[in-house]
């Protein structure tokens, strides 16, 4: 096996900008095909409900089933599934799962209020939504933490019901998915997936309920349907491939750094991985960890063509100028390998998670951390969040005014109003004001 051809780029050449725009360039939903395919979905569904749903899953999935009643997995399934995993697995889930919650129970948003001098009162009130879909990807590409890291979150802000889809093509149930969503708590599971599961959730069926958000991650047919329903209902994010960023000082082992790149690598081929580093002959020593490495990965022709194609090894002057090229690439994972990452933590401004110290692999931020594994990609961490209890509560004013505080305001928002020519406005503000 020859060695592999990684990306090098340096800081200092002449067409750093333009070749590191180049190699980061991305667009998750644009082809023209998949639109006019989704469109259709979602108008069949829209228009024809349970038939239509169950007609595209036969196609899809390959399957032969003739009502949504036989996609709809019952809660005694769910938890037999939970009951009969392995002891270590149902360990393994319930710490992540104890870990996530906990996390997420100190983001919860409670609602306030106070009071002005005259008997004014303003605030916000917190409340969760009514319910809420979940995707979850099925068959050989399932995972387990997507439902807890969803779900979870969901749960803690009081959504009082979540709907999980997922899709079992030729039949191939997770029995570790169920196990998660019985542990997480999730009211309904329907075995839809693609476009026509968003659809479903987006739009409601005779079987499937409405809701009010869609989260979780798919394929380019549920990003693209994901980004079609978004008005009719809210959405996480239209999340590109997973990506890691690694700065490292050049003291970490070159083989942790390099199974740390791999471990994104191996998601699929469009998945980036990137080391950035002062030390030119450490990268050098990465890059032959990773040909002495590669042969031994299961998932070795996955992560070949994602660190041919989309990886990068970039040599920087110094970790000031490593920090302003992570903030130009804004990344989803962003592991800080160094000696003293605290440092470095107030320079970041744009990374879904940070990962510090040597130490701090970014796989157990996909596992059991406790801090979502949902991240913004492709360079939006510039203006979004991780996926958290927030994403689940809606935040409504409050307003109260007193007789005294209705007069005084009312007098400022007939000005304002009448230099808008919105005298309807302005005689509504001033009805309220006292008459001397």
């Amino acid at each position: 096996m020859s060695d592999l051809s990684i990306t090098r780029l340096d800081s200092q050449q002449d067409d750093f900008a333009a070749e590191l725009d180049r190699l980061l360039a991305w667009e998750s939903v644009s082809d023209g095909k998949v639109n006019q395919i989704v469109d259709e979905i979602l108008g069949r569904v829209k228009a024809e409900g349970d038939a239509a749903v169950v007609e595209y899953t036969n196609r899809f999935d390959r399957l032969q089933v003739e009502s949504m009643a036989e996609l709809e997995m019952s809660q005694e399934r769910l938890h037999n599934a939970l009951d009969n995993l392995p002891a270590e697995q149902r360990q393994a889930l319930e710490t992540a799962a104890e870990r996530v919650r906990g996390y997420h129970e100190r983001q919860k948003g409670e609602s306030w209020q106070y009071s002005e001098a005259d008997g004014t009162m303003l605030g916000q009130k917190v409340t969760p939504m009514d319910r809420v879909g979940l995707y979850v990807p099925g068959g050989k590409a399932s995972y387990p933490s997507s439902v807890l890291m969803n779900a979870m979150p969901a749960k803690v802000a009081g959504v009082a019901e979540i709907i999980m889809v997922v899709p079992t093509p030729d039949g191939e149930v997770n029995e570790l998915v169920l196990a998660a969503a019985a542990l997480a708590g999730v009211d309904r599971v329907f075995c839809v997936g693609g476009a026509q599961a968003v659809a479903a959730l987006a739009y409601g069926t005779e079987t499937v309920p409405k809701v009010d958000k869609i989260v979780g991650p798919g394929n380019i047919f549920v990003a693209t349907a994901k980004r079609a329903v978004f008005g009719a209902v809210g959405i996480d994010m239209i999340a590109g491939p997973s990506e890691i960023l690694v700065v490292c000082d050049g003291k970490t082992d070159p083989d942790w750094i390099a199974m740390d790149l791999f471990s994104q690598a191996e998601h699929d081929e469009d998945a980036q991985s990137i080391l950035v580093s002062p030390d030119a002959d450490f990268i050098s020593a990465v890059e032959a960890s990773i040909n002495k490495l590669l042969p031994t990965m299961e998932r070795k022709s996955i992560i070949d063509v994602s660190l041919r194609e989309r990886a990068a090894l970039i040599k920087v002057k110094d970790m000031d100028e490593a920090m302003e090229v992570t903030n130009r690439i804004a990344p989803e994972h962003l592991e800080l390998s160094v000696e003293d990452p605290e440092s470095l933590v107030p320079k970041v401004r744009h990374a879904g998670a940070i990962f510090m110290g040597r130490y701090t692999a970014e796989a157990l931020g996909d596992y059991c951390a406790g801090p979502n594994h949902v991240l913004p990609t492709s360079g939006t961490a510039r203006f979004s969040s991780p996926l958290g209890v927030y994403d689940f509560q809606k935040r409504s004013s409050l307003i109260m005014f007193s007789a005294e505080g209705a007069s005084e305001m009312g007098k400022v928002a007939s000005v304002l109003a009448r230099g808008e020519s919105l005298t309807a406005h302005a005689r509504s503000a001033e009805y309220r004001i006292k008459k001397d």
